[in-house]
């Protein structure tokens, strides 16, 4: 039977780093897939927002995004427009009613999004909306709930109890890791050189990494928040 799936993430490119192994993998089982990207992806870099300052990157790297959604099959992809870093300057309501819409309207019932432990605001923001917008409530069709790892945010937190990522999902990427760094390349404005972590290379490190704990050649790995069993 094929799955609904909803993809929550706050920038460009997150959706990749963080699950775009999975991404594909669903596709390739049949299940649809819609992408949501919360924040704009650009502003923080200047000190005050100006959208007109970078309108012509904004609007590259939003050909970009729609070029890797067709890329990784996605029926769908929602790009939304809030203040990139700064998405604490938003009323979380806001935040959370978009997510809503899109539950109400497409009904999934796998959604992914960032992990709580992230030291960006904006994937913190994130996670707590989507949390809040996927509750189980009497006919809420969200049945499993998932927290992925992003380079360059998760593994930069304090390792505290309550922070740390500590993922008990693992999946198989191997067939489709060629196809995560290509849709990676579509942002290389947003990448870096090794060895910082939102690198090509540490995208790969980490996919096997994550893989050999389990015994496959490359997987990305998640943090179970809800599993629900009819």
């Amino acid at each position: 039977m094929a799955h609904k799936v909803l993809v929550v993430a706050a920038h460009p490119d997150d959706e990749v780093l963080g699950c775009g192994g999975t991404i594909l993998r669903h596709v390739a089982n049949g299940d649809e897939v819609h992408i949501m990207i919360m924040a704009e992806g650009l502003t923080s870099r200047d000190n005050q927002r100006d959208v007109g300052l970078r309108q012509g990157e904004l609007s590259e790297l939003h050909r970009n995004a729609y070029k890797v959604s067709e890329l990784l099959g996605a029926k769908k992809l929602t790009l939304l427009d809030f203040p990139d870093n700064r998405m604490d300057s938003v009323e979380l309501l806001d935040v959370v009613k978009q997510i809503e819409a899109e539950v109400d309207d497409f009904c999934p019932d796998i959604v992914y999004t960032h992990h709580v432990g992230d030291v960006n605001v904006d994937h913190m923001i994130t996670y707590k909306a989507v949390v809040t917008a996927c509750r189980p409530l009497p006919g809420n069709t969200v049945k499993e709930l998932y927290f992925f790892e992003t380079l360059s945010s998760t593994e930069w937190q304090i390792p505290t109890a309550d922070k740390i990522f500590t993922p008990q999902v693992y999946v198989d990427v191997e067939k489709y890791m060629d196809k995560k760094i290509e849709a990676l390349h579509l942002y290389e404005s947003e990448m870096r050189e090794y060895p910082h972590s939102r690198s090509y290379e540490a995208v790969e490190i980490l996919a096997k990494y994550r893989g050999f704990t389990v015994g496959k050649h490359f997987a990305e790995a998640f943090e179970l928040g809800r599993y629900i069993t009819d």
